[in-house]
């Protein structure tokens, strides 16, 4: 693949959607889940995308419940969380697998190119390091992903210019955003 723009994916409703939908837009795909510690990341996404869409902006949200089954809802279940709860407007996606032999290859192809390189330093990052170590062992060389709310920047070419863990600041990938849309 020579881009995430050559990726096809369900949305929400079961409907194929080619992710050259979105060519010529900055894109922040993700893959989230209702019950993690993260969850709370929606709330600054969804200001995020309200500031910058019109901008040529897009978030990219794909459940998973791959990680201590903190997505354990249907998709509509999901969205009415999301919507309700954080009042997210950006595009979800159906459910999927990140880590393992079912992994859906956009994540693996995201992961490829912006291998994981670690949480952070400090104490805290490094107990929450080998808390995901232990969750993510049975997927061996196909644990792409470590936990919920791993986020990818891809430019309006659809080249993956970074990945941020979700223990990174939101604040410092809305400036990653901020700046790559210039």
């Amino acid at each position: 693949m020579a881009n995430v723009y050559d990726f096809k994916v369900k949305d929400r409703t079961g409907n194929e959607v080619s992710l050259s939908d979105y060519a010529g837009k900055v894109l922040l795909i993700v893959n989230t889940a209702t019950g993690c510690g993260f969850t709370p990341h929606y709330e600054p996404l969804e200001a995020m995308y309200k500031d910058l869409k019109d901008k040529g902006f897009e978030i990219l949200d794909f459940p998973c419940n791959q990680f201590a089954n903190q997505a354990p809802g249907d998709e509509e279940e999901i969205h009415q969380f999301c919507t309700m709860k954080f009042g997210a407007d950006f595009p979800q996606f159906a459910k999927l697998n990140v880590n393992g032999e079912e992994a859906d290859p956009l994540f693996a192809y995201l992961a490829t190119e912006k291998p994981f390189e670690g949480f952070g330093k400090g104490l805290k990052n490094a107990a929450f390091k080998k808390f995901t170590e232990m969750n993510n062992k049975t997927y061996g060389d196909k644990a792409y992903i470590k936990w919920n709310f791993t986020k990818f920047l891809v430019d309006r070419e659809g080249k993956v210019l970074a990945r941020f863990e979700p223990t990174v600041d939101m604040a410092d990938v809305r400036k990653a955003v901020e700046d790559l849309l210039g």
